[in-house]
Formats: structure tokens, C-alpha cells, sequence
């Protein structure tokens, strides 16, 4: 790249005022990702990517436009502002749009604390291949493993930078790693896969491509004969791996751009309880190494720690400017915002309360039941919050695990759900969404 992600940012602004824009706010995005497949302990596939893209918003009154572009030539520039501000002259209005007034920007922050890019040198192609032969090779050696269906590695890093006319200027960088296994046992009709791989900030937090590769194989052989539940209703442990896309679903439904729609099934639960008493669910943007921290949002407000959900009460959306002007309340600093498009609302890193009980204490808890290791599909009714989702997992039996299950199907209603759940102890810290194992009581199950 010739130009500094904020020179080009600063051009794009230029563009856009010189074009007619009122005002106007830039994103260019400078990245590089590289990932590497082994299969039978050769090279399968390979890419690389690598550019410089430029995105910028106009606004005319309350009329916005947004548009994206990977030439970072000063005609191409040029070129963008004016089709942006044409097409903004024909959009429709919508007087909760605008940039943030210029006290509400972020006016200082300090990057290296929240440890958001490895200073690590890139690994090498030939670094990440021996990372995938060896974390196959240790799948291979489990007893019962037939075949490894993938071993991944990969890399990549992203500087982003934002900037806009009311003079906000700011970016940062920040990588992500990854080590991934899928295995095999068993052949045609009678097979099952599972699989274990880690995401994180910096690579010498990746667990060993052996742990990988051994893991991903115990998981799958575990699951080798596995046939349906019995129909009816249960108790549901959530285990760690999916737990929490159940929060997932309670962070969409608190979304700002649902609640102004009306279509959340949270729209009512403001100043309520959405958790049982005692279970907190805190946003932290600035946990370090985390993967959704960052100092400032895409609308340059300084990011801050909050508790979306106190004691199980529900204390506030998830907003950006223009859902929260619609909502007669402040931003809480959630912007996110892609190249082609406007800010919206988006949670961050969360992390829910820890109980005092390991995974093992809820199963005897439970007696009989689900243990949930694996979704697939989704069927959520965002204005009711019915819930049906594809399932497998282990079922247990008088506290322990009886036989693996799968080809099954978990119905309820989140609101119910959420107000029962009971947390486990086991939840990585490390991970953006620390959610522990999850224990539901009375699941629908649809088995044979």
C-alpha cells in the first residue's frame, strides 16, 4: 500500500465535500489472509488475499448513500463521492441519521493494552502446512479415527481506519490465528465426524496441532453409533462449544434495530428479568486479546464496559446513534459498520456469570436428559422467540453418559429458556462470548 489507511480516509472525506456531501464519514480497510488445508498429509488447497479497500458514507440533510470500491486511485475516489451523493439526492429520509456531535467523540485511547494485534512475524505457508500435517497425523493415530475429513491453518491481519467530517480520525490493527480439525469414524451410512480448532488473537495461544488433531478425534470417535433420542420432554445441558449461541439469541432480540422495527420478543423486557437472579451479562471492549475489543466504534464513540443484564434484569439495548435517537436514548457505543454499508447496532465481547458446578455436577442434577455437543439449522421466530433447532449430543442417564444421540430436535420458547438456565463453571475465558455449559429444564425433544 503506497497511502496511509488515513490519508485515504482524509481523500474520501475530501471527495465527498468537494461533490456536494453536507457531511460524510470513510472506512478503508488494509488486509492480508492466508489459509492453508491438508488432507491425506499433502497440500489440498491454499489462498491468499491480500488489498486495500475504501468505503464512504454521504449525507445530505437527513438523506444517506453509502459505496465501496478496491482501487484507491484519486479518480476512482473522485468518482465514488459524486455517485454517492447522487444517489443520496434520491434516497428517502431518515431524520435519526447523522454523525456524532463532536463532544461525543472519542478524543484519546491507548491501543496496546487491549493486545489486539500479535507483533509475531506472519507465519509462512510452510509453517501453517506443518501445523495442518501435524494436527492430522495426530487425529490419524486415535484408535477408531478412518479418516481426517480437513486440517486447517490460517492467518490474517486487518488495519482498519475511520475517519469524518465532524473530525474524528482513528484506527488500530488486529489479527486473528487459527488451528482446525474435522475427523472421521466409521464409513458410509454408519459415519460420524466431529471436530475441535481454536480462533484467537495472538498464535502462541493456539493450543499444539497435536491437541488439536487429538481432540477432534476423541470427540469423534465418542460419537460412533450414534442413533435418536426418545421424543418428549427433557431437561437440556448446553455444553460449553454451544452454549453460547443461546445468549447469541438474547443479544439479537435486545438488538436496537429490532427493538425499533418491533420485532423482538425482548421489546417488552426493558427494566425486567430476561436471566434468573444473580446471573450478570457484561460487555467488555476492551478485554485483552479478545476478538471483538477495540478503543472506539465505527462512529468514533469511545467504547466502555457495561452490564447489559444485572442480577437478571435487563438494563438497556444495544445502540448506535441513529437507533438510539429513534428510541429517545444515547448510543452505547455498539457501532459497526461494513464498507458498503451504514453503522448499525452490534454486541461485543460478553460474558455471562459462572456457576459453582462443573458440567458433571449438572448431569447428575439432571438425572435424564440431553447433552447438546452439536447444532445444526435454525428455526427462531425473532417476535416470539419459539425456538426449534437441529441437535446432537450425548444422552444421558442417571447423571452419566449413556450413548451418543443425534438426528434430533430441541423445541421451546427463549424467553422461558433464558429465565431457567442454570450456568457451569467451565466457560474460556478467551473467547469473546465466555458462556459456560448451560442447563434448560423442560426441552421439547422431537427423537424417534
Amino acid at each position: 500500500m503506497s497511502q496511509p489507511l488515513s490519508q485515504l480516509t482524509q481523500s474520501l472525506l475530501d471527495a465527498a465535500k468537494a461533490a456536494g456531501a453536507a457531511s460524510a464519514d470513510a472506512i478503508a480497510v488494509d488486509a492480508t489472509s492466508l489459509s492453508i488445508d491438508v488432507r491425506g498429509g499433502v497440500l489440498e488447497h491454499a489462498e491468499r488475499s491480500e488489498g486495500v479497500e475504501i468505503g464512504l458514507r454521504v449525507l445530505l440533510g437527513k438523506r444517506q448513500a453509502c459505496v465501496s470500491a478496491s482501487d484507491v486511485r484519486p479518480d476512482t475516489m473522485t468518482a465514488m463521492a459524486e455517485r454517492a451523493v447522487a444517489m443520496a439526492r434520491e434516497a428517502p429520509e431518515d431524520p435519526a441519521i447523522g454523525l456524532a456531535a463532536p463532544e461525543e467523540l472519542a478524543s484519546s485511547w491507548d491501543i496496546e493494552p487491549l493486545e489486539i494485534a500479535d507483533p509475531a512475524p506472519e507465519p509462512t505457508p510452510e509453517q501453517l502446512l506443518e501445523d495442518g500435517r501435524r494436527a492430522e497425523a495426530a487425529a490419524l493415530r486415535v484408535d477408531g479415527i478412518s479418516q481426517v475429513e480437513v486440517a486447517s491453518a490460517g492467518h490474517s491481519r486487518q488495519a482498519i481506519h475511520i475517519a469524518a467530517t465532524n473530525g474524528f480520525s482513528g484506527g488500530y490493527q488486529r489479527t486473528s490465528n487459527g488451528l482446525y480439525c474435522v475427523a472421521i469414524t466409521g464409513s458410509d451410512t454408519n459415519m460420524e465426524r466431529d471436530h475441535f480448532g481454536e480462533t484467537l488473537t495472538f498464535r502462541s495461544d493456539l493450543p499444539s496441532p497435536e491437541e488439536v488433531g487429538r481432540i477432534a478425534a476423541e470427540r469423534t470417535v465418542a460419537r460412533a453409533g450414534a442413533r435418536k433420542p426418545p421424543t418428549g420432554a427433557f431437561p437440556v445441558l448446553y455444553d460449553e462449544r454451544v452454549s453460547a449461541s443461546l445468549i447469541g439469541h438474547l443479544l439479537s432480540a435486545i438488538n436496537g434495530a429490532s427493538i425499533v422495527r418491533g420485532s423482538s420478543w425482548a421489546r417488552d423486557l426493558l427494566e425486567t428479568r430476561v436471566l434468573p437472579d444473580g446471573l450478570t451479562l457484561t460487555e467488555d471492549p476492551h478485554r485483552p486479546r479478545a476478538a471483538l475489543s477495540r478503543p472506539f466504534d465505527a462512529e468514533g464513540l469511545a467504547t466502555r464496559r457495561r452490564a447489559i443484564v444485572d442480577a437478571g434484569t435487563l438494563t438497556g439495548w444495544t445502540l448506535d446513534l441513529a437507533t438510539a435517537r429513534k428510541l429517545d436514548m444515547k448510543s452505547t457505543a455498539n457501532a459497526a459498520r461494513g464498507l458498503s454499508s451504514p453503522p448499525s447496532p452490534a454486541a461485543g465481547n460478553v460474558e455471562l456469570t459462572q456457576g459453582p458446578k462443573t458440567p458433571a455436577d449438572l448431569m447428575q442434577d439432571m438425572g435424564t436428559g440431553l447433552l447438546v455437543t452439536s447444532m445444526i439449522g435454525s428455526s427462531i421466530n425473532p417476535t416470539t422467540g419459539d425456538y426449534s433447532r437441529g441437535a446432537s449430543g450425548f444422552w444421558i442417564e442417571n447423571g452419566q453418559i449413556a450413548y451418543p444421540v443425534n438426528e434430533c430436535t430441541i423445541a421451546g420458547n427463549l424467553r422461558e429458556m433464558l429465565l431457567s438456565i442454570v450456568p457451569a463453571n467451565d466457560a474460556r475465558a478467551y473467547r469473546s462470548r465466555v458462556v459456560p455449559s448451560l442447563l434448560v429444564e423442560g426441552l421439547t425433544l422431537a427423537g424417534e
